[in-house]
C-alpha cells in the first residue's frame, strides 16, 4: 500500500506564497502598491509571496485586496446537512433543539 507524502508547513508556505504572487500579478499590481493597499509593509508581504512564513493577519489582508476571499472560504467549505438531518427531513421529522434525558444515565 502506497502511502502519500504530505507537504511540510515550509513547502505550503512556498506553494501559498507563490499562489499569492500570481494573483498580484494577474491584477497587475507591484509589491509597492499591493501592500499600501492591504496596508502591510513591503517587506511583510515578500515574505508571504517567497514562503518565508508570514502572519494570518497578513495573508487576510493580501486575499481582500486581490479579491480571492474564496481562498479563505476554502478553507472550511459551508456544510451541508448530515445523513441524519437528511432522513429526518425525509420522514418529515424535526431536529431536535436539545438533548434529551434518555443518554444521561
Amino acid at each position: 500500500m502506497e502511502t502519500e507524502q504530505k507537504l511540510s508547513v515550509a513547502d505550503w508556505e512556498v506553494r501559498l506564497g507563490a499562489q499569492v504572487r500570481r494573483a498580484r500579478l494577474l491584477e497587475d499590481l507591484d509589491q509597492i502598491s499591493l501592500a499600501e493597499r492591504a496596508n502591510i509593509s513591503v517587506g511583510a508581504l515578500a515574505n508571504l509571496e517567497h514562503g518565508r512564513g508570514a502572519r494570518l493577519q497578513t495573508l487576510i489582508r493580501v486575499c481582500r485586496v486581490l479579491g480571492r476571499e474564496d481562498w479563505l472560504d476554502a478553507l472550511e467549505p459551508e456544510r451541508g446537512p448530515g445523513p441524519l438531518a437528511l432522513a429526518r427531513a425525509r420522514e418529515g421529522l424535526k431536529e431536535p433543539r436539545r438533548a434529551s434525558n434518555r443518554g444521561a444515565r
